[in-house]
């Protein structure tokens, strides 16, 4: 294995030096190019014998404020694939918990040392389950392996985006709501934030984001340095109006929050094009300046329709245009009659004064890596000192489509079973 440090001498390799809690020991810290889980645990195994594993943790990576050999990780709302019916999902295991794993950084492998069930204010389990109407449906209608219909669930969470704060508490967003989560350090719920008036207390998030797309919801998230504003992103356009409506937008939305006064903003972000999933994640550089994280959804190396997009950008928020409704309607602030989403692209955002946040690339996954990047989903940023990336991938849970309402071996171009990794890389700012 080939390993990256960061030194005066030479800024190709990477030697800090943290010492962990409880502990007067300085250790110094090697980070290699890639780090895999090692020795998943089995969720099940389904009746042809595929294994899904647990697993699931690459959605979001936060690294831990003071330990530097420890990573938190997050998984989403389970095994799951698309149905066979409109607007279906099928779920591997109903009574799944999301859950955030820590894992400690050992040998040049990621090793699980702590799990964190998330629970709601009362302490009882969440689930990955679709909500029920009016408290973050997504419109989808889950089902069993065995073709059972799931009944939505007020305590499902599809967690996507992770902070770990400086007071060993998480931030935690989702693809449902969209919900903004707080919880302790036990994963028990402080407050769940969303656009319905649903959650804990009474703050609540901007009614535009009820428009959000299905499973492309509020897939990253961040705080300020500073420790005062979470930053979070859409995956997609939100179909907002519609979905016809927005067929060739590239714009998505920004939303700053402020953590003292529930004060928010709104920025336009442009996507690439409109072929890309989108963006997976963003991680603050300072209180304007931010990391994004964009891909397509192809797999990394392979020999047949391989993957061509999966790159990070640079963006700058503080010349933007708060694009922000103050009277907080259902289709947010309109520009001539139409939603931002509806202006498309830069020239219709620029025909209506609009100024989308700039972005510079900063990192290709599929060409700048010193090894292939074999994975579909690049999920997670996390920033290191000296200017460090971390890199997590969403392994599935070991499972993909098979196209029959049910699960197959999500096996990569390396012939391996999909596993989670994070991978370590210097990137110039």
């Amino acid at each position: 294995m080939k390993y990256q440090a960061i030194t005066l001498a030479a800024l190709a390799l990477v030697s800090l030096s943290a010492c962990k809690k409880n502990d007067n020991v300085a250790t110094t810290i090697v980070y290699p190019d890639m780090a895999e889980a090692v020795n998943p645990a089995i969720l099940f195994t389904t009746a042809a014998g595929v294994k899904v594993y647990n697993g699931g943790y690459g959605s979001a990576v936060a690294a831990d404020p003071t330990q530097k050999d420890v990573f938190y990780m997050l998984t989403d709302r389970g095994s799951n694939v698309a149905g066979q019916v409109a607007n279906s999902i099928i779920i591997g295991k109903s009574d799944f918990t999301p859950q955030i794993g820590k894992f400690r950084l050992k040998d040049g492998k990621l090793v699980l040392e702590q799990v964190i069930e998330l629970k709601n204010a009362a302490g009882d389990k969440l689930n990955g389950l679709p909500n029920p109407a009016g408290m973050g449906a997504s419109g989808e209608i889950a089902y069993d392996l065995n073709g059972n219909i799931l009944t939505p669930s007020p305590d499902g969470i599809d967690s996507e985006g992770l902070v770990a704060a400086a007071d060993g508490t998480f931030w935690i967003s989702d693809e449902y709501g969209p919900h903004i989560v707080h919880v302790d350090a036990t994963g028990k719920t402080i407050e769940r934030i969303n656009p319905f008036g649903t959650g804990t207390g009474n703050r609540k998030l901007p009614a535009v984001f009820t428009n959000r797309r299905a499973n492309r919801g509020m897939e990253g998230l961040t705080i300020t340095p500073d420790g005062k504003t979470l930053v979070g992103i859409m995956q997609s356009p939100m179909y907002n109006p519609s979905k016809t409506a927005v067929a060739k937008s590239t714009v998505l939305r920004i939303l700053t929050f402020d953590i003292a006064t529930a004060a928010t903003k709104q920025y336009a972000y442009l996507m690439d094009n409109t072929s890309l999933t989108g963006v997976s994640e963003i991680v603050a550089v300072n209180n304007t300046t931010f990391l994004t994280l964009e891909r397509d959804g192809l797999f990394g190396g392979a020999a047949t329709n391989p993957a061509t997009f999966k790159k990070v950008f640079k963006i700058e928020l503080s010349n933007a245009t708060d694009i922000s409704d103050p009277a907080n309607g259902a289709t947010g602030k309109l520009y001539s009659g139409k939603t931002v989403e509806e202006l498309n692209d830069v020239s219709g955002l620029q025909g209506a004064g609009i100024t989308p946040v700039t972005k510079t690339l900063v990192l290709d996954l599929l060409k700048d890596l010193s090894i292939v990047y074999p994975h579909d989903k690049a999920e997670g940023l996390a920033l290191l000192p000296g200017n460090i990336l971390v890199i997590s991938n969403d392994d599935d849970f070991g499972v993909v489509d098979n196209g029959a309402s049910g699960f197959s071996q999500k096996i990569l171009t390396l012939g391996s079973v999909d596993r989670n990794r994070l991978y370590f890389k210097k990137i110039t700012l």
